[in-house]
């Protein structure tokens, strides 16, 4: 073989060696770094931007992708120790031309970690709508999404601020009385008696503690390498005393409730989305909001867990739009007739 195709051959060897040696190092020896480039990556692959917002001092983080348009704005609220970009999955299978912001819910990720006081259901709230006002959202209508802690926040702001939304989507939401006890409100029960704030499943610190908690949240079972696992705990360890704290706050006498003690309130058009298979937070709250509601309109998944978002992004994001679209119809032909 002429030396010069061999020269070639070695210099496109290692040309092609440099990025993978760089990924397997990664991968072993610093698995939180290659999880923080995995979410830069997609946020950059699906024209997600990162921006700050000031409201008085207090400093909010979020990632949006278009401007306001024909369509209502989507605003979306992540759950309990996530962060905006949990949001990635369902943005991809999302119209382009719907303006889209991700916002990390107040002490999360990039926005400002406070006190207590803004942890409570009521705190998020008031600080989700000086986020909302500071960039502006409320011009015009928009449509509020949140899951989890989230949807508790998205139900309490509903019914407070219903003149800021054209409609609001829950998705598996905390804040309910519901009719069956899941297998995480059991074991809270069982923490609760013995006053053991170290043992909250939704608080891992070990790649064995994380995996469970990827058992719990998802009905869907992904076998996991360990180092990513521990990447996954490297990356929350060092939050891990403000999650107890949050968390202590959201289980507190004036949250744990929230949602139900204002659902009666809520006048936008509703929709719920919930897997039938939450461990977390059980389905049954699904016919509370239901009931509560009149009109709402409701999706239960098969084989889906509490992270509806992750498991079934596809799914939520034809749901929301779906949802979307007849709430413009409706109100389309709602002028027609009373032109």
């Amino acid at each position: 073989m002429d030396l010069d195709v061999v020269n070639m051959f070695i210099i496109a060897g290692g040309t092609l060696a440099i990025p993978i040696l760089a990924f397997v190092a990664s991968f072993l020896l610093w698995p939180a770094a290659l999880i923080k480039v995995y979410h830069w990556y997609w946020r950059r692959r699906l024209g997600m931007r990162v921006d700050y917002a000031e409201y008085e001092g207090y400093r909010f983080c979020y990632s949006h992708r278009g401007t306001p348009g024909t369509r209502p704005s989507v605003l979306m609220l992540h759950g309990f120790s996530a962060h905006k970009d949990m949001w990635l999955g369902v943005v991809k299978f999302l119209p382009k031309n719907v303006h889209l912001v991700c916002v990390d819910m107040p002490g999360h990720e990039g926005t400002t970690r406070t006190s207590a006081v803004d942890y409570s259901i009521e705190g998020q709230v008031k600080r989700i709508h000086q986020f909302v006002k500071s960039i502006g959202l409320n011009k015009k209508p928009f449509h509020l999404i949140g899951t989890s802690m989230g949807g508790n926040v998205a139900g309490v702001y509903a019914a407070r601020h219903s003149s800021d939304l054209c409609a609001v989507t829950l998705i598996c939401p905390a804040g309910l009385e519901y009719p069956t006890e899941s297998k995480f409100v059991q074991r809270l029960r069982e923490l609760e008696k013995t006053q053991n704030s170290d043992g909250i499943p939704l608080i891992p610190s070990t790649p064995e503690e994380m995996e469970e908690m990827l058992k719990l949240c998802s009905y869907v079972r992904f076998k996991i390498p360990k180092q990513i696992l521990q990447g996954l705990v490297d990356v929350r360890i060092p939050n891990n005393d403000f999650y107890r704290e949050c968390f202590m706050e959201l289980v507190g006498e004036k949250s744990r409730h929230s949602l139900q003690e204002n659902m009666h309130l809520i006048s936008t058009p509703l929709q719920v989305i919930w897997g039938k298979n939450d461990q977390v937070l059980d389905v049954s709250g699904a016919s509370v909001l239901a009931k509560a509601v009149p009109g709402s309109q409701v999706h239960l998944l098969d084989n889906c867990g509490h992270s509806v978002v992750m498991e079934r992004p596809r799914k939520s994001a034809q749901l929301i739009m779906d949802f979307i679209i007849a709430q413009q119809n409706a109100g389309i032909n709602s002028n027609k007739k009373l032109s």
